[in-house]
């Protein structure tokens, strides 16, 4: 059974919601071990970036690796 396009983008969508959270709290705990001091709003202007890159990337991921599971079941069922 495949995943909807619809389905795809949703699960992506949830994955890096929870990365994005994730990642913004990591930067405020992380950077200033490094030396590095940004603003709550560039931290978080950052992260939307990296979150646009994420569910694009997620989102093929997916696609891809249903298209092949559905390739693969259709060859063995002939």
């Amino acid at each position: 059974m495949s995943q909807s396009r619809l389905g795809s983008f949703i699960e992506a969508w949830i994955n890096v919601f929870i990365g994005f959270w994730i990642n913004y709290i990591a930067n405020l705990l992380i950077f200033p071990l490094f030396g590095f001091h940004i603003s709550l709003e560039a931290n978080f202007v950052m992260g939307l970036l990296y979150t646009v890159i994420s569910v694009a990337r997620s989102y093929c991921i997916r696609r891809w690796f249903n298209a092949r599971i559905h390739a693969v079941a259709k060859k063995l069922s002939h």
